[in-house]
């Protein structure tokens, strides 16, 4: 309700290029088909093809991936205006406080904090993405830059809000958006009896899945004992040719005890996913290479793959990576803040409040 004043165009430019450019996840296409029911139909049978039964529970089971997609969307848009409000809320407690309008706080508190970015900035940022933006650093230095003022404002305005709701006390009653994910007898690290539980819906030829790979690390390293990571095979093969021997050599790979060591190896060379090169990835593990090559070269896990691709779809994965903290969906690669805040979120929840 009070947005932020950037250079004309800024923020508009800002998020054309986040949404252009800077992609967080591997997707595929999905699609939905909608009818309209006969009323003189049974209430269970919604139509009838060759004298065969369509029923509504066949159908729910059928829409049940893009049925989840549209309730994360309607609790995603209900968090984001409960979060307008508290953070509006807030703001003009805090203007009356000081005896100024909201634009004058947002400019004093705020706007006066955020410096230009640095040329060295804008270069570094167009360098590490410039496979993604696939245009002259001259065309888009503007963009650049304005996106990276526009990322530091809201860095300072979310570390101001925390302040506000500190001062002013905050307490929200709006329940996260939670599914049901198994996450028994998969890949994992950490111990079950952990606190939270991230679930990774990965894809090993996808690049945005392999942004993620040291982010996890580091909340693994950060959180020891308190997160539990699990992996589950999620290949895009229609984008990804490579995806799916990949994901059973995971497997394959895990039979000898070696899943961790794989999957960081193929992340690592991420571009020489074939399958003679899966093979010898095997070789320089140290696996048992003729029984891993009987594992992949059988397609021992195909169908274990497959199952864990209808699995996801079932609970609304269309992309990767996709992640689940404690039954919380967070898509894309995305950065160690975003996922440490839902972590500590979940962690306030367990673990017990000491007197002071």
């Amino acid at each position: 309700m009070y947005p932020l004043r950037t250079h004309p165009g800024g923020l508009g430019l800002a998020l054309l290029i986040a949404v252009t450019f800077f992609s967080q996840a591997c997707t595929v296409s999905d699609s939905a088909v909608y009818a309209a029911k006969d009323d003189s139909a049974e209430a269970d049978v919604l139509a009838v093809v060759g004298g065969t039964e369509i029923t509504e529970e066949e159908v729910a089971g059928a829409a049940a991936g893009e049925l989840l997609r549209v309730n994360r969307e309607r609790h995603e848009i209900l968090e984001n205006s409960l979060d307008g409000l508290i953070r509006t809320r807030l703001l003009e407690l805090e203007a009356e406080a000081r005896g100024m309008s909201i634009e004058e706080l947002m400019a004093e508190a705020v706007e006066s904090k955020v410096e230009p970015p640095s040329q060295e900035a804008i270069d570094a940022f167009y360098e590490a993405r410039k496979g993604q933006i696939r245009q002259p650093k001259e065309a888009v230095e503007e963009r650049i830059g304005q996106f990276l003022t526009q990322q530091q404002q809201q860095t300072v305005l979310a570390e101001f809000i925390a302040e506000l709701k500190t001062k002013y006390g905050f307490e929200s009653y709006l329940e996260p958006l939670r599914v049901a994910v198994e996450d028994a007898g998969f890949p994992s690290r950490g111990p079950e009896s952990a606190p939270v539980t991230i679930i990774e819906f990965s894809d090993f030829e996808c690049p945005y899945c392999s942004r993620v790979v040291p982010t996890l690390e580091q909340i693994v390293e950060t959180y020891g004992d308190r997160v539990r990571l699990v992996f589950r095979q999620f290949p895009l093969n229609n984008i990804h040719p490579n995806a799916q021997k990949a994901a059973e050599a995971s497997l394959c790979a895990d039979d000898q005890g070696k899943f961790w060591e794989m999957h960081d190896l193929m992340f690592k060379e991420q571009k020489s996913l074939e399958l003679e090169q899966l093979k010898e990835k095997a070789a320089r593990l140290e696996l048992d290479v003729e029984a891993f090559n009987d594992c992949l070269d059988s397609s021992k896990y195909a169908e274990a793959v497959m199952k864990d691709q209808e699995s996801g779809s079932q609970i609304g994965v269309s992309g990767t990576p996709a992640l689940f903290i404690n039954g919380r969906f967070l898509s894309g690669a995305q950065p160690y803040e975003q996922l440490a805040a839902v972590i500590d979120e979940e962690l306030a929840k367990w673990e017990p409040k000491t007197d002071s």
